[in-house]
C-alpha cells in the first residue's frame, strides 16, 4: 500500500484553479520533497491531504485513508509542521506537550520520549519564551510525532533559521526517515531537499511539471537541483513546457 496516493486531485477558489488536477503516489518510508514557488500550490495540497480542506474534485489517500470520506481516522495517522509557530509561549516545553497529549488521550511518558527525540529533554521546563526559533521549531515536530504518526508533514521546517540550527533540523528529519517515518516536505532550499529527498516533485500554477529522484531530475534538466527547479519553472512561465 502506497504511504500517500493522489490521483486529479483538484482544488478550485473561485475563479481560480489552485491545485490543479496533480497526481503523484509516496512510498512507505520516503522522504518526498514537494517543491514550487510562492503560491504554486504546495500549502492548499498540504490543507488537502491533510484533511483542512475539501478538494474541488479527485481522488487521495493517505495511509490508506480516504482524505473526504475518512477524515477523522486519517488524523491519527499523520503529524502537521507547519512554517508558524501556533505554540503557548507562557508554558513550558513539556506543558504545551502535554496540553495536545489530554486532547489525543496519550501516555504521559509519551511526552519525554518525544522531547528525547528532538533533543529537548534538558529544555523541557523551561517557559517556551526564553527557547530560540530553533528550539521552537523542534518543539513543532516533537507535538507532531506525539501521537506517533505514520506520516509527518513538513511544510517549510528550516525558514527563518540560521544555518546551524537549520542543519541540526535537517538531521533530525533524516533520522526520523531512518526510522522508516514516512515525510512529505516542503522547502525553497534546494539544497536541503537534494540531501532529504528520495524523490521531488516539483509544482508551477498548480501543476505538476516534473517528479523524480534529485539525481533523475539533474540528469535531465541541470547540475544541481536549484537549476532543475530554475530551469522548469522558468520554462513552463514562458511557456515552453
Amino acid at each position: 500500500m502506497k504511504a500517500i496516493r493522489v490521483k486529479d486531485l483538484t482544488k478550485v477558489f473561485k475563479s481560480i484553479t489552485a491545485v490543479d488536477h496533480i497526481h503523484f503516489d509516496v512510498d512507505p518510508g520516503e522522504v518526498f520533497g514537494f517543491l514550487g514557488p510562492n503560491g504554486a500550490g504546495k500549502t492548499t495540497t498540504i490543507r488537502m491531504l491533510t484533511g483542512q480542506l475539501l478538494p474541488t474534485s479527485g481522488q487521495a489517500t493517505v495511509a490508506g485513508y480516504d482524505i473526504i470520506l475518512e477524515r477523522e481516522q486519517l488524523k491519527m495517522e499523520i503529524g502537521v509542521v507547519f512554517e508558524f509557530q501556533n505554540l503557548y509561549e507562557r508554558l513550558s516545553a513539556r506543558d504545551n506537550l502535554n496540553f495536545m497529549r489530554n486532547l489525543y488521550g496519550i501516555n504521559r511518558s509519551r511526552v519525554d520520549e518525544v522531547l528525547n527525540i528532538v533533543g529537548l529533554s534538558h529544555q523541557a521546563k523551561a517557559p517556551l519564551k526564553t527557547l530560540s526559533n530553533g528550539m521552537k521549531q523542534r518543539l513543532l515536530i516533537a507535538r507532531g510525532l506525539l501521537h506517533e504518526p505514520s506520516i509527518l508533514f513538513l511544510d517549510e521546517p528550516t525558514k527563518g533559521l540560521d544555518p546551524s540550527i537549520a542543519r541540526s533540523i535537517r538531521q533530525l528529519i533524516g533520522k526520523l526517515a531512518n526510522q522508516k517515518c514516512t515525510i512529505f516536505l516542503t522547502t525553497h532550499y534546494m539544497e536541503e531537499a537534494d540531501r532529504l529527498c528520495d524523490k521531488v516533485a516539483i509544482i508551477n500554477h498548480g501543476k505538476i511539471i516534473s517528479i523524480g529522484s534529485p539525481n533523475q531530475l539533474k540528469e535531465l534538466y541541470g547540475p544541481t537541483l536549484e537549476d532543475v527547479f530554475i530551469n522548469l519553472t522558468e520554462q513552463e512561465n514562458a511557456g515552453v513546457l
